[in-house]
């Protein structure tokens, strides 16, 4: 077990670092918004609030990872990034020991977080965890069942900006005072956010829908079709302007639909391993969005 932890490149792999977008972003965008409205932000709750994050994000992967080799979604040769368990690289006990290590880091990072924010940072730190779990964990978890997109949207997007904006507000002594325009525009903001992560996720189920069907893994392209799916994905992009309208007025964010837009283009003309290439836009993507929120 031990000598394939010193393989650092080899983790860096496994922990999808290119889809590590999808928790930071949002927390960005909360502290975006605070910051407009010059709201002192304590950099420990930030800082804290990003790792745990990243943590959760991290643990999901693993998670996935295991139960998919598991349930024989994933195999050698797939189509997708390279899973490690599935090539043999990694073993059934490394990856549980893996997945631990991720867990105590989310524990470790979160604690202090529940004892800023309360009750209502618990509620959002164990169902992330639950979350994480029910995504692959059994043959009615939520990628099986087709209903992970909108529990990507929650918490990728909407609970993650708000969740980071009240542990701020709260870290601040500011909440509940300022609790209502400010949480408001965080929700639009990270709705945006949540959006993206939906069309990385449907691009991943349309690039493995062949795989995906024979072992019952019953996401939205292998329910409804391809070219149904795409239609619903160039729906999620026509939501971004609107949310970051709704969070910003007529400001430089509602331009992430062009980034958007041309993902979609992307997707619709891709085969094969060229998904790749579009989940690695979609991540860009995201890093567009920050920066035009950062612009404002």
């Amino acid at each position: 077990m031990g000598p394939i932890f010193t393989n650092t490149l080899l983790w860096f792999h496994v922990i999808r670092p290119q889809t590590l977008f999808a928790s930071l972003t949002p927390v960005l965008i909360a502290i975006v918004v605070l910051s407009k409205e010059n709201i002192a932000i304590n950099p420990t709750t930030a800082i804290l609030t990003a790792l745990c994050a990243l943590s959760l994000q991290i643990l999901s992967n693993l998670i996935n990872d295991y139960y998919d080799f598991q349930r024989g979604a994933d195999k050698a040769g797939r189509i997708g990034y390279q899973r490690v368990m599935a090539e043999g690289v990694v073993s059934t006990s490394t990856m549980q020991y893996a997945c631990c290590i991720a867990a105590f880091c989310a524990c470790a990072f979160g604690l202090p977080l529940v004892f800023i924010g309360g009750w209502i940072i618990l509620t959002i730190g164990l169902s992330a965890f639950l979350f994480a779990w029910l995504y692959t964990a059994t043959s009615h978890s939520l990628a099986y069942l087709g209903l992970g997109d909108i529990f990507v949207f929650l918490y990728y997007g909407v609970i993650a900006s708000g969740g980071t904006a009240y542990l701020l507000l709260s870290a601040t002594g500011s909440y509940p005072q300022l609790t209502e325009p400010i949480m408001i525009t965080s929700y639009h903001a990270g709705a945006v956010c949540g959006l993206i992560s939906m069309c990385v996720l449907m691009i991943n189920n349309l690039r493995d829908v062949e795989d995906d069907a024979p072992v019952g893994k019953r996401t939205l392209p292998v329910r409804i079709g391809i070219h149904a799916s795409e239609g619903i994905m160039l729906v999620y992009i026509m939501l971004m302007p609107c949310f970051a309208i709704l969070a910003f007025g007529w400001r430089l964010p509602v331009l992430v639909v062009i980034p958007a837009a041309a993902l979609w283009l992307m997707t619709i003309n891709a085969k094969g391993a060229v998904y790749n290439r579009c989940l690695l836009f979609a991540g860009l993507t995201n890093v567009v969005y920050f920066m035009l929120c950062l612009s404002i």
